[in-house]
């Protein structure tokens, strides 16, 4: 498939975006465990009507490894790439980004869309909320370990390959640094003044994710579309393109 425009790589500091497509400017917030590329392959054709940023988020490859990954920090490093007329779509780790991202910008976005972000904090004291958390605790601090841990905890049957390929392993390695999202505030007042439209998408597949787009969906009066068949790799999900491209072109 011929993409309308030559994809161009960009570096911003240590934050590393692909940029492909033309049309209106639509910028990808990766979650935990895999970068942009990996994470986003199945929106590649969207890149025949709408722009597509494609960022890896400082701490995963292509970038250089850190210490420490904070949502807080990353929020300031997206908002300050946000462009008037933007939409933003945020993964998982990256939903929590984004929703404090655009809450720095409102004036700037022209919508946002978040999949099943890990902001517990929203709903703390919900029995399946505080089950999930309290898995963490047991949580190895080895990257193959990790993901033996993690992925199936978010619905997710893949079969590691041994030894783990190089991106899956610095993948596994930046997501064991990151600040736990849990401790996210979410700007519920800012976000929910902004004019912007919101859409939440959330895969039926455990009850933790649910309760928590069950509460953003009422306090930022946002859309809500329900994937199922993908576990928490929504982007993967049958009807997400479809979902997301409806959206964005009413937001339009």
């Amino acid at each position: 498939m011929a993409w309308p425009k030559v994809a161009e790589l960009v570096r911003l500091s240590a934050m590393h975006v692909e940029t492909v497509g033309s049309g209106p400017r639509v910028v990808l917030v990766h979650g935990s465990v895999g970068n942009g590329a990996t994470t986003w392959a199945e929106q590649r054709p969207l890149a025949e009507r709408f722009e597509l940023l494609i960022v890896d988020r400082p701490g995963y490859p292509p970038n250089p490894p850190l210490e420490r990954i904070d949502f807080e920090e990353q929020a300031d490093e997206i908002a300050d790439l946000l462009e008037p007329g933007d939409h933003l779509v945020g993964h998982s780790y990256g939903g929590v980004v984004s929703l404090l991202a655009a809450a720095r910008r409102p004036d700037s976005l022209r919508s946002l869309t978040v999949n099943e972000p890990p902001a517990f904090g929203v709903a703390r004291g919900q029995p399946a909320v505080e089950t999930f958390l309290d898995h963490f605790h047991e949580a190895p601090s080895e990257p193959r370990a990790y993901l033996e841990f993690f992925l199936p905890l978010v619905g997710s049957a893949l079969n590691l390959p041994d030894p783990l390929p190089p991106g899956l392993e610095a993948g596994a390695r930046a997501a064991l640094v990151e600040r736990a999202p849990h401790e996210a505030v979410i700007p519920f007042e800012e976000l929910s003044d902004a004019s912007f439209p919101k859409l939440l998408v959330s895969g039926a597949h455990h009850a933790a994710f649910d309760v928590v787009c069950d509460v953003l969906e009422e306090r930022l009066a946002a859309e809500r579309a329900v994937l199922p068949g993908a576990g928490h790799s929504l982007p993967r999900a049958p009807g997400f393109n479809e979902v997301l491209t409806r959206f964005l072109l009413r937001a339009r």
